[in-house]
């Protein structure tokens, strides 16, 4: 569990599905990222896709919850991901529209970082985001992020441009 000024960030359990079904099964917030709202199903696979990535690697996307209410607003967390011909760890996030632009995703962001840092002790964390999402670009460089490199991908079937954004850990601290 990861703590920060306003939020919990947690492994996400089956009792959240409710909530992960307001971010993941709205048209709006889904069209940034993904093209598409999922159906109920998709999401219990995605979920379930976590749920295997805890057990795996000891992390994937988790429940982003206000300290304040215990309401889960959001998922952010690291999962490995392909990016061209090497895999890569990424900080993802998804935020029920409702919390947008109130700097939770940022928040949450710069925590995965350091975790991603003081934990796993790794070298880079990249988030690869839509050419076209510039909120969510906002959050990766308020995260210390840069853009390193831009690729087009397919998600379900449709083919989308994406900046790579990256920060680096340096020997002593952060390279901002």
């Amino acid at each position: 569990m990861i703590k920060t000024e306003r939020l919990i960030i947690r492994e996400m359990v089956q009792t959240d599905f409710d909530a992960l079904c307001k971010i993941l099964c709205d048209e709006e917030v889904m069209r940034t990222a993904y093209e598409s709202a999922f159906s109920a199903e998709e999401a219990q696979s995605w979920m379930n896709r976590h749920f295997k990535r805890y057990e795996e690697y000891g992390f994937g996307l988790w429940a982003v919850v206000l300290k304040e209410t215990g309401t889960m607003i959001g998922q952010c967390g690291l999962t490995m991901q392909k990016w061209k011909e090497k895999e890569i760890l990424e900080i993802g996030y998804l935020f029920q529209k409702a919390y947008w632009h109130r700097g939770y995703a940022a928040e949450a962001a710069i925590a995965c970082k350091e975790y991603a840092f003081s934990v796993l002790n790794a070298d880079s964390v990249y988030s690869s985001i839509r050419d076209t999402n510039t909120a969510s670009q906002n959050v990766a460089v308020r995260s210390g992020m840069k853009i390193v490199d831009k690729a087009t991908r397919n998600f379900r079937y449709v083919d989308m441009d994406f900046f790579l954004y990256s920060a680096k850990q340096a020997n002593q601290g952060y390279i901002k």
